[in-house]
């Protein structure tokens, strides 16, 4: 938070410049420029004696071809840098290659420019080079300085990934970002998971938060298992080569692109609810309220995708953690105050729609992806155990809080959004209406800003100074959430086939897969057992909840 772009100078370069330094840029990845990174990292290897066996049959360091963007993506996650609004095509830019996401953007600094496609995920050269301990930003290969990039510094031979890592994060930060990665439109459907899958059924919100902060742990014992790893799929190629980290990282990415779908429907959802008799002929089709407010929802977040700097809608979205709990305060209010709510009945235990809640319940807890860079961003590691149980507990008691009084007010007529159970004439009903309307808004562009930018790394790198690339995938991306929404409306069903394949996955199966993988040989007998429980759950959670999701969107359409 510390960082503005206002303490940074901007130059723009000639194309006589920009010439000569990728000339220089080719030295460098032809090993002119690596030494400034073995005497950098040097002194931080006084304690790598003891982890020989380790780094010998392990690269110490990552040269991934793709994605290379994912740690600069989902930094704008872990922290909360000064905004400078500013939007693609300016002229500045077109120099930044196929980066849309200025250095500025995130508390490290760390350069948006990939190498060609083509390169190997780890170089030969690489594989023969003595273990170094590097940051993640050396998974970059070294650039010479830019100035259209960052300011110079008195030593010009200084590169932009060497800059020192900055971990500022204090504890309490650390919690509100957790929170805020945790508490998100799942508290929305806790209600209706009750509902699916009965009183009982509830018992698993807390049985999934317990699996999950746990293997939440697990990601930090890989993470320090070896020097480099940073990122999720950082720790996925440390498990499984190339294939681990391209298929974690779709998965992640897909995961993500499924969330801004959920937001398309929300939005529609719940505007149609609070005006029911808006319509419009367009071209002799009549939309509906609810097609019609999707269709404007999308118009709305374009712009906000061609941004180059989102620091300014991760400020706005830091306060997502005031908006769920402004939400869940209003719920309790109608219910104790207003006495909103009906004599519907109440189940027990609904085995029939019981794989719905388990995926609607897996959903709440969909933060892994962004937990490394919590992590690494924590100026005291030793606390990210202690940052991760008070934000798992936080949202647990939110998430139980909304379920229990949702439930209590609607019974089995909750719909998969509480506040389309709310009336829309009681002022609090409005407040949650609006908070809900609002919040996704600036969370849009967010989330689809790391699919954007994994995708604009396969641009031909003689294409790649081109904005207009980036703007066409990013239009095609929102305008694609779109369709999917309007084809697939069903916001409880999308959520909890979410839940059930992509948060099993990423929460509860991958982490205990790599921690086994990555440190095999040095676990217990308990941690071996707990990891194939937990992959047992989550693989059984995965197919039976997929498979009832499935079938409800099918039956429904």
């Amino acid at each position: 938070m510390k960082n503005s772009v206002s303490d940074h100078s901007f130059y723009i370069e000639s194309d006589e410049e920009d010439d000569h330094q990728e000339t220089q840029l080719d030295k460098s990845e032809n090993g002119d420029g690596n030494e400034s990174n073995s005497s950098k990292y040097s002194n931080d290897d006084d304690d790598d004696d003891n982890h020989n066996d380790r780094l010998e049959s392990k690269p110490s360091s990552f040269n991934p071809a793709w994605p290379q963007s994912y740690r600069q993506s989902m930094d704008i996650y872990s922290s909360v840098p000064s905004p400078s609004l500013t939007f693609l095509g300016t002229p500045s830019l077109t120099r930044l290659g196929s980066s849309f996401l200025a250095s500025s953007l995130t508390r490290r600094h760390t350069p948006e420019v990939f190498p060609s496609l083509h390169k190997p995920l780890i170089s030969q050269a690489e594989e023969e080079q003595p273990p170094q301990r590097r940051s993640s930003h050396t998974l970059l290969p070294p650039l010479p300085s830019r100035r259209s990039m960052i300011k110079k510094f008195p030593d010009e031979k200084s590169v932009a990934h060497e800059l020192p890592v900055s971990r500022q994060s204090s504890y309490g930060q650390g919690v509100l970002n957790g929170i805020n990665v945790l508490c998100g439109v799942g508290i929305l459907s806790t209600p209706y998971a009750v509902k699916e899958g009965g009183w009982a059924g509830l018992s698993i919100l807390f049985i999934f938060g317990l699996l999950s902060y746990y293997t939440g742990i697990l990601l930090r014992y890989c993470l320090d298992s070896q020097p480099g790893l940073e990122t999720y799929p950082d720790i996925g190629q440390a498990a499984f080569g190339t294939v681990g980290r391209i298929i974690i990282s779709i998965v992640l990415y897909v995961e993500l692109y499924s969330c801004c779908v959920e937001y398309i429907i929300l939005e529609g959802d719940n505007l149609s609810a609070l005006f029911p008799n808006a319509h419009l002929n367009l071209g002799g089709y009549q939309l509906d309220a609810r097609h019609l407010f999707a269709l404007v929802t999308t118009l709305a977040v374009l712009p906000t995708v061609w941004l180059q700097d989102l620091t300014v809608l991760s400020y706005i979205s830091a306060g997502g953690v005031i908006a769920s709990v402004m939400v869940v305060v209003c719920l309790y209010w109608l219910g104790l105050v207003d006495h909103v709510g009906t004599q519907s009945k109440e189940t027990v235990l609904n085995l029939s729609s019981l794989p719905v809640a388990v995926g609607l319940y897996g959903y709440c807890y969909s933060g892994h992806a962004v937990f490394p860079n919590i992590y690494t961003s924590l100026e005291k590691r030793s606390q990210f155990p202690a940052v991760l149980f008070t934000s798992f507990a936080i949202v647990t008691v939110l998430y139980a809080g909304a379920a229990v009084m949702g439930y209590m007010m609607f019974g089995d007529s909750a719909e998969s959004q509480f506040t389309l159970n709310l009336p829309t004439d009681l002022v609090a009903s409005k407040i949650a209406f609006w908070t809900t309307i609002v919040n996704p808004f600036t969370k849009y562009a967010l989330t689809m800003a790391p699919v954007a930018m994994s995708l604009e790394e396969l641009i031909p790198s003689n294409h790649s100074k081109s904005y207009m690339y980036s703007i066409l995938i990013r239009t095609a991306l929102v305008l694609s959430t779109l369709l999917v929404a309007l084809k697939i409306p069903f916001f409880g069903f999308v959520m909890a086939l979410i839940g059930s394949f992509f948060t099993m996955l990423v929460t509860l199966i991958l982490p205990c897969a790599c921690f086994l993988r990555i440190l095999k040989g040095k676990t217990s007998p308990i941690q071996v057992v707990t990891c194939m429980l937990i992959i047992t759950i989550g693989s059984i959670s995965a197919v039976i909840g997929s498979y009832s999701a499935l079938s409800k969107i099918i039956h429904s359409l």
